[in-house]
Parts: C-alpha cells; structure tokens; sequence
C-alpha cells in the first residue's frame, strides 16, 4: 500500500514534452475539473501528464523530444517524474506521488485503456482485475506457514498437557525414592556400627592388617563392579536406541527417490528454454506496444509535426488546408505511412487488431511463466529430495559409527565385569581364609566378610537411589519450567487462529464488497442515466474447480448478468455483447468505480481521471461526473465541447492547453 498523503486544497501541474504537449501549467482546485476540446487538442496528453506526476508508467514521450517532465504540487509538496528517451525505450525517472501506481492505474486512471473498464467490454476475468493488487501467492504461503505453526503450537500444547500428567507420579516416585534412601542410610549405618564392632582392638590390629587390606580391596573392587555394571545397562540402552534410530533412518531412506531420479538438468534447460520464450515474446508485446501507442497518439493529433510534414508532402499548394482537415475531420485521415486518404474506421480496426494480437502475445507469455513456476516447483522439490537424502545418509552414516563405537565399548566393559568379578571372587576366598585363621573362637555372628559384603551392597543400592532421584528431580523441574510456556503457546495459539481466519477470508471478503459494491452502484447508476429497457446489470459470485499448474483448487468467478425488459413488461437475460457502446461503457465505469472503493483507492491517490467518455449522451456524462466526484478529491474529466456544456457551471474548465 503506498503511503497516504494529506488532502491538498488546490493541485498545480507542470509538463513538459508529454504526449503531444511541448509546454503547459494548469492549475486545480478540489472537485471537478473538465478538459474541453476537440480531439487532438492535448486533452489525453494533460491526462498523461497528471499519470506521470502521480507515478503512472503510461505517460509518452514527445515524438521529437529526447527528454520530458511532470512536476505535480500539491499543497507544499511537489512531485516529480522524468522521461528520457534511452535508444529505443523511454526510460522514467525522479519521485512521483506513488510508489507503486498499481491500485491508481487500475481504479483511478479511467482511460480508454484502462484494464477494469476494458475488462468490461472485453469480457475479461472480472475477479482477476479486482485481485490482481492481492498477492495470492503470499497470501497461501502464509497460510501455509501459519498453519504449519499452528500445528507445532498444538503438539507442543499436547505435550506440556501430557507432561502436567506426569507430574503426579513423578512427585509420588519422588517421595518413595526419598523414603528408600533413608531406610537404606539407617540400614548402612547398623551395618558399619557391627562392622566397627567387630574389628580387632588395637592391641590384635598388627595380627589382622592382611585381612583389613583385603577387605578394603574388596570394596574398592565390588565398587568398581557396581560402575561397570551400571555402565553396561546405560550403554545397552544407548545402543537400542541407536539401533532403532539407523532403522528408522533407513526407513526413510526408502521412502525417498533413487539418487538417479534427482538430476536437474533437463528442467534447468526447459526453464532457460521457456524464459528465452518468454523474453523474446515481451519483446514483440513492447514492440506492439509501442505501435498501438504512437497510432492512437497521431489520431489524437499528439504529433502535429508529422502531420503538417505529410499534408506538405501531399499538397504543397493547400496552405495548411490539409492539416486542418486532418485534425477536424474525425471521418478521414491521411495515412502517415503511405499518405494516402483512408477512414478512420480503417486505421481504428488496425490498430485493434494489433491489439488483440498484443493479449493473444500476453496470453501466450502467462502460460509460458506458469509453465515456469510448475518447474521451478519440480525443480524445488527435487532440491528437497536430494538434501534430505543427503541429510539422512550423513545421519545414519555417523548412527553407524557411533553403534560401532559403543559396541567396541559394550566389550571392553564386559571383559571389565568379568576382571572384576574374578578379582572379587578371589579377593572373598583369601580374606575368608585369613579371617578364619584369625578367629579362634566359634560365633554366630555374621563375618566381618560378610558384612562388608552387605555394606557394599547398600552403599551401591544407595547410590543407584541417589541417581534415580536426581533424575526424578531433574525431570520434576524440567516439566515445571516447560509449563512455564503454557499461557504463552495457548496466547499464541489464539492469534494464529486470528491471523489465518482474516488470511483465509481476505480474498473472499474482497470478493464480496466488491460484487456488492458494483451491484449497488450499478443499480445506482442506472435509475440516474435512465437506460429504458435494462431493468438491472449485476454480478454474481459463482464458484467452480479449477486448475492451477498441478493442482485443482475451488474458487470463484465473476458472471456479469444483464437483464433487459419488454415493452410488454417481460423481463429476459441478455449478454454484454448485445449491449450498447453507451451501455458497455458505463459498466465498465462503475465496475472501475468499485474496485476504486473496494481497495480504499481515494486513501492512496486523490486522483481520479476519465476520457473517452463520447459513447455516452451529454445528459448523462453530466449525471455520471457528478456521481463519480464524490469519491474523489480530484476529479479530471476530458470531454469534447458540446459534452463539456452539459457539466455545471460551477465545476472548473480547462480550453487551453
């Protein structure tokens, strides 16, 4: 959307080497302003020059002039746009009001040429002119996107819902891992009170020395032994892990195309093939462009140069007497290619004709850039393929490695345990043997062996206690933390469903003002101009299924009906074409008008700018300028003198340009 500018209380234009204008300066207040004048006076080419100040691409060069301007003051801004001529194209320049001129080339410049008046009588798609200033494209990837996060939200809700499951457990797991710790603490510190208990005086300790080594040998062994064999389960667990991981790599691996079915190349030469189609085609298409533009600019009489030198040539002795008639007589001209006198009609057909070839080139172009972005899709997806088979084949290459590894490392604490475990099952021989020689009286007590076995025992199930209810802790605090998110995801949530209900309705919403909006301004318009035998022109939305590129996809159309009446009062359905110029005009007008008001249009540009406006009767371009001004700050309307009489007088008038 361009940037809105405050209401200005009067407009003044300057333009050099516009259309067929070499200099002019109008000025304007708000309202209506009416360009009065024969054809070929200028009129359209001070339109132009309004167009290029307000950012338009439209506005032509002087045919004899290698530079142009239009410098537009409104209030105390002032606006500029440059045309210089650059070999074959003109090349526009400086900062205008706009920009970007779409909604105002669309809406607001009201040409003959203009695409929504056009689309009218042309049987154009009435919905693409009204959406072309949306980009859909975005619009579904940002839809696409949203949703996507959406559903990450949702997951993520679902698993914070899922882990406040959790926590009721892990706090009674909590609790019964704290109460197993101390009765395990209790039971360690009776065993060590007996083990205490039980050692030699100090007058005997030089007599049992060998068997206190032993057995602190022992407990260092049956310590290790507990790591090892906590070390193996943890690295059995690991390797199941790993192992289902490569599987599932794997998995995927499979579902993915063959590497061979991942080259690009023929699409990359199909996309240079069809862009170098393509290019060559807008070549033609400016090429026409051009022709049709400078056509229309000497039946305008915007190159009354050209004219007086081919009317010299034709009759040296008429006295400008051929030029005059050349720019009055709207029946004949003479050919300025040949010289020769031929109709006007002759030269219209022409050059509607080069026109038509012009939208058949269009056409041709757009098929060939959808054909372009069906392949840059293919040539997308095959991108994605290839970098997430590569992805997955590091992967599972470093899974592969890494369950080689702890494999290696699985062994190497097996052959540990089994070290350990012989070491301890020695280690218990010999200090029994020592502890039997040493004892000489019979008891029923536990041995000191046996109760540094009991201690050991303990003091391992202790310390697995103590691990387990870290963990639980550890995982207490984690859930908690993460729960802190909840309020936030859920605010998220909320507004991703906002921004995908206005995203999803958008399109539909505009749609439907902007059926409304013609339907009621037809009507409208309608009962002003007072067409006898139409009783309603209106546009239904109609959906139906399409096809776009691969896909086929619901949308609407536009279906312009028109409804005319008997004079027995029956009422039928009629088509565009049978409609009157008159007729088809005004249509085209108030379908203009409503894409104007749809996109708020007046809150982007102040302007608004009509010609070509002959079709209709004086009577109602009068009824139709009033109803249009308005809409308007400004409004711009070229007609021809007897037309012009018809506008009040309280409207300002431009005859001289």
């Amino acid at each position: 959307m361009a940037t809105q500018h405050p209401v200005a209380r009067e407009a003044r234009l300057q333009a050099q080497n516009i259309g067929g204008i070499d200099e002019t300066s109008v000025e304007l207040e708000p309202g209506v302003t009416v360009l009065a004048g024969r054809n070929a006076t200028n009129r359209t080419s001070l339109l132009q020059a309004f167009m290029a100040g307000l950012g338009g691409e439209s506005a032509s060069l002087k045919a004899d002039a290698e530079a142009g301007s239009a410098e537009l003051e409104l209030g105390e801004e002032t606006y500029r746009r440059t045309l210089e001529r650059n070999g074959g194209t003109v090349v526009m320049g400086g900062e205008p009001y706009l920009e970007d001129p779409e909604l105002a080339e669309l809406f607001a410049f009201l040409l003959e040429s203009n695409p929504a008046r056009r689309a009218v009588t042309t049987g154009d798609d009435l919905r693409e002119i009204i959406l072309r200033p949306i980009d859909t494209d975005e619009i579904e990837a940002e839809i696409t996107l949203l949703t996507a996060e959406k559903e990450d939200v949702a997951d993520e809700l679902d698993r914070l819902e899922s882990l406040k499951g959790e926590l009721p457990a892990l706090e009674r797991e909590r609790t019964d891992l704290e109460n197993k710790i101390e009765d395990k603490r209790a039971e360690l510190e009776e065993i060590t009170a007996e083990i205490e208990a039980a050692e030699t005086p100090d007058d005997e300790r030089e007599e049992r020395a060998e068997l206190d080594e032993k057995l602190t040998t022992l407990r260092e062994r049956r310590s290790d032994l507990d790591d090892v064999r906590f070390d193996l389960e943890t690295e059995r667990e690991s390797l199941d892990a790993l192992r289902q991981e490569r599987d599932d790599l794997e998995d995927d691996l499979g579902e993915l195309p063959e590497p061979g079915s991942l080259d690009r190349t023929d699409i990359d030469e199909e996309i240079d093939r069809l862009q170098r189609r393509s290019q060559s085609i807008d070549g033609v298409v400016s090429q026409l462009q051009s022709i049709v533009q400078f056509n229309e600019e000497m039946l305008e009489g915007a190159h009354p140069e050209i004219r007086e030198l081919l009317a010299d040539d034709a009759d040296d002795s008429s006295d400008g007497q051929v030029t005059d008639r050349l720019l009055e007589d709207e029946a004949s001209v003479q050919c300025w290619t040949c010289g020769s006198e031929v109709n006007r009609s002759e030269i219209e057909s022409t050059i509607d004709r080069l026109r038509s070839l012009q939208e058949t080139k269009l056409s041709e172009r757009d098929d060939l850039e959808e054909r372009i972005q069906e392949l840059r899709s293919e040539r997308r997806e095959i991108d994605q393929a290839r970098d997430q088979r590569e992805h997955i084949e590091r992967r599972l290459a470093d899974v592969t490695d890494e369950i080689e590894r702890r494999e290696r490392r699985l062994e190497d604490l097996s052959d540990r345990r089994e070290e350990l475990e012989g070491d301890i099952e020695r280690l218990e021989a010999e200090a029994s043997e020592l502890e039997a020689e040493g004892d000489d009286d019979e008891r029923d007590e536990e041995s000191l062996l046996d109760l540094n076995r009991r201690a050991n025992e303990l003091e391992f199930s202790l310390g697995r206690l103590e691990r387990d209810l870290e963990t639980t802790i550890g995982r207490i605090e984690t859930i908690e933390s993460t729960l802190d998110d909840e309020d936030r995801l859920r605010d998220r949530r909320d507004e991703i469903r906002e921004e995908l209900e206005e995203l999803r309705t958008r399109i539909d919403r505009i749609e439907r003002e902007a059926v409304d909006s013609f339907n009621k301004h037809m009507d409208a318009v309608l009962e002003v101009l007072e067409y006898e035998n139409i009783e309603r022109i209106w546009i239904e939305r109609v959906g139906e299924t399409v096809r776009e590129g691969r896909r086929t996809v619901e949308r609407t159309t536009f279906d312009l009906h028109i409804v005319r009446s008997t004079e027995d009062g029956r009422t039928y359905e009629d088509t565009i074409e049978h409609l009157s110029e008159s007729e088809r005009e005004v249509t085209g007008l108030i379908f203009a008008l409503a894409g104007y008001l749809v996109h708020e249009v007046y809150d982007v540009v102040p302007f608004m700018l009509l010609d070509s406006l002959e079709a209709l009767d004086s009577n109602r371009i009068a009824a139709l300028v009033e109803y249009f001004e308005s809409y308007t700050d400004f409004l711009v309307v070229a007609l021809l003198p007897e037309d012009a009489a018809a506008i009040d007088d309280v409207h300002d008038r431009i005859s001289e340009i």
